[in-house]
């Protein structure tokens, strides 16, 4: 893997002689304050600013801050014009835009397209502070505010859009939003190291033009071939000859791609093995695959699944090749993954000077997020598990970086001592997952040249090191703490890495579970687990007989809560049938449920959209999968999920029926939904109970209803009297 200079190497920035800010200024008289004239760079953000490591704008704010140089930040701007974003005053350096620690469209709308009446990162919960696909009016508001200065765009949003991406709520293929944001530089991926090397090199004067090489970047160039690269052309489905197939785009390996074993020349049969050898990369540092162009793929879902796996492939940064994407007469040019941050270098990101609380702006307003987190740590970033349906492998990478043990130790120090109103208890000590912290390959050249989507999928590789000693050691130290009640682990478990370390789970279950523990298994059917890349649920009862095992031994009554998705690409309508016989079987009755939405870049988004499977190579026949879309079948398949409301149970009859399962239906433990309906409740019996019946027979249809009085007993009628 390429060498990365130190995060903190540069020589700071002349503006440093002003020392560190209490709060990031959010208005003219805080910079006053300060005794700054301007500032140097200017964060607009969607979310309300706290100054927490949590928050995106606070991060960053905070380490270019160390860096020297004056940042103000712009929150929640109204976006119909300019004025908000001219508050500060011009930026000396650049704009820096973020729609915040969510991409807008999942933050207002529901997987239903509803808009959300609320939102967390606001002041109070209130909606509608954000505008739909917040970057481009934003980065449109900055430009008018103040012509010529550059605008670096950034965050989950933008990172997500980096490249031609179906955009689910248009249900259409959108441009990379650095086209429709006109920003003069995308950042993608943790962004510390490309910010700070934006930042100094603007600072000594180099044009916005001529930063085009940064690693995690991409930027807008002319259309054509770049001087001094090798493009490698991925623009076509591949459709290989009889003995010299053109080069494998993908190149990705199976799950034994980490075996020494040499293939062997003979079959049993003794029939002889021809073996082609892949053409050699030219340069593999100045090498640049080319995917199909936005015009092709916005037409062409089978293009667009191609696309989507190419992209996939290319996001280790030990090998991914730099990418590009016509798009009209320019360029969409996307440099190869940023360098993961070392131990060091995340301790000094969490080291600084953060308040760890709102700005002052918010007065004794609720934040709902902040809430959420106040007294948590965040002890590492990255997920290998390379779930489809999830964005962090996108957005934060496969390699896990991890802060120190004593770092952390100091956070939950500074909580206990500093933040108002804690009472002794960290609600979390985690990440994007919970039992990730430390855990990598064993072999940093087999690491750097893997091409796996995941790590632990379909299983667990065996160069994976899955020791969670480093972990339990810092729970234990943490609980030590003078003045710690409980660590609690409210994180993403994976439990099919957990159950490899029993003295985890016991650790765990003995110490820092608060009576319920929320797991994901998804789902109970092989079919949408394979698309999705997660283990099968007999995992799941692996992990919940250790769960059970070690909670009775600590004499606590505690108990897993399960998440599972409905309609997710692979999943039918059997599918959740069964799951919800499963829900039922294990007395699990759900209050929440969640159905898929297709986030943008996504590996489950191209699924969704082109119904092909993108974990093997994309074809234009064969493939295909099933894709439930529609509100109809998505609304049936939460039904399954929420079986036990009555509300859903005249949808849920006439499914079974059709589906020839009308023995599920009935009054006995064993059915699933029962024959009558309360009053008030479902589409029929408005204010009266509706009994079902049949002869409960597969292809039966309900022919007779019984309707009955509110009344436990109905009086007989009196006779009428001539």
């Amino acid at each position: 893997m390429a060498a990365a200079a130190e995060l903190f190497s540069n020589r700071k920035f002349w503006a440093h002689r002003f020392g560190i800010a209490p709060e990031l200024p959010m208005s003219r008289e805080e910079m006053d304050v300060l005794g700054w004239d301007s500032c140097d760079i200017i964060l607009v953000t969607g979310d309300a600013y706290i100054d927490h490591p949590s928050f995106g704008m606070a991060l960053i704010g905070r380490l270019l801050e160390s860096q020297g140089f004056r940042v103000g930040i712009i929150s929640q701007p109204d976006w119909l014009s300019a004025d908000d974003f001219r508050q500060l005053g011009k930026p000396n350096l650049f704009f820096g835009v973020t729609g915040g620690n969510m991409d807008s469209m999942v933050n207002r709308y529901t997987s239903d397209r509803r808009i959300r009446t609320n939102d967390a990162y606001t002041a109070d919960g209130e909606g509608g502070k954000r505008p739909d696909r917040c970057v481009v009016p934003y980065s449109q508001r900055c430009r008018e505010a103040y012509k010529g200065v550059p605008i670096i765009i950034g965050g989950i949003e933008a990172s997500l859009r980096r490249i031609a991406h179906y955009d689910y709520w248009s249900e259409k293929v959108r441009r990379s939003v650095i086209m429709d944001s006109k920003a003069d530089i995308l950042v993608f991926g943790n962004g510390e190291r490309q910010v700070v090397e934006i930042a100094h090199r603007l600072a000594r004067n180099e044009d916005v033009k001529d930063i085009i090489d940064i690693r995690g970047t991409a930027v807008v160039i002319k259309h054509g071939h770049r001087e001094g690269w090798w493009e490698k052309d991925s623009t076509s489905v591949d459709t290989p000859g009889k003995l010299n197939p053109p080069m494998d785009p993908y190149q990705m390996k199976t799950a034994a791609s980490c075996d020494e074993e040499k293939p062997k020349d003979k079959m049993a049969d003794g029939a002889q093995v021809i073996h082609f050898k892949r053409a050699e990369i030219k340069d593999k540092k100045h090498t640049v695959v080319r995917l199909p162009a936005y015009q092709m793929v916005k037409d062409d879902k089978v293009l667009y699944a191609h696309t989507s796996r190419i992209l996939h492939l290319e996001t280790n940064p030990g090998n991914a090749f730099a990418l590009v994407q016509q798009h009209g007469e320019r360029d969409v040019w996307l440099n190869p993954p940023p360098i993961p941050l070392t131990t060091e270098e995340m301790d000094g990101v969490f080291d600084l000077p953060y308040s760890r609380v709102p700005h002052k702006q918010y007065g004794d307003k609720n934040i709902p997020a902040f809430e959420m987190i106040r007294f948590s740590v965040n002890i590492m970033r990255g997920c290998f598990g390379g779930c489809t349906f999830c964005s962090i492998t996108e957005h934060e990478g496969r390699i896990i970086q991890s802060r120190s043990e004593d770092s952390i130790i100091r956070e939950v120090e500074a909580i206990r001592d500093t933040a108002p109103g804690f009472t002794g208890v960290i609600s979390d000590l985690g990440g994007p997952t919970a039992n990730m912290y430390r855990l990598a390959c064993n072999d940093k050249k087999i690491e750097e040249s893997c091409r796996r989507l995941s790590c632990v999928y379909p299983s667990i590789c065996k160069n994976l090191g899955t020791d969670h000693t480093p972990l339990i050691n810092l729970y234990k130290r943490a609980r030590a703490l003078p003045g710690i009640k409980k660590i609690l682990i409210a994180s993403g478990l994976r439990y099919d890495l957990a159950v490899l370390s029993p003295e985890y789970v016991k650790e765990l279950v003995t110490h820092h579970v608060g009576g319920y523990l929320k797991i994901a298994p998804e789902h109970t059917e092989e079919g949408p687990l394979d698309q999705m890349m997660k283990p099968g649920i007999g995992t799941y009862d692996a992990f919940k007989a250790m769960f059970d095992k070690y909670s009775k031994e600590a004499g606590k009554e505690q108990y897993l809560i399960p998440y599972f998705i409905a309609a997710h690409p692979g999943t039918n309508d059997k599918d959740m049938m069964n799951l919800a016989i499963w829900l039922k079987k294990n007395g699990f009755r759900a209050d929440q449920v969640q159905a898929y939405l297709p986030s943008p870049m996504s590996a489950a988004a191209a699924m969704y959209h082109s119904g092909k499977n993108t974990l093997s190579k994309v074809k234009r026949r064969g493939g295909d999968i099933t894709v439930p879309k529609g509100i109809k079948v998505r609304r049936l398949h939460k039904a399954f999920l929420r079986y036990h409301d009555p509300e859903n149970w005249p949808m849920l009859r006439e499914a079974l029926q059709k589906m020839g399962r009308a023995d599920l239906i009935g009054n006995g433990k064993k059915h699933l939904i029962p024959t009558w309906q309360p009053a008030g409740t479902g589409d029929k019996g408005e204010g009266k109970r509706v009994r079902y019946s049949s002869h409960n027979k597969a292809g039966k249809s309900f022919a007779t209803q019984h309707v009955r009085s509110n009344s436990a007993k109905s009086k007989p009628a009196k006779r009428r009297r001539r």
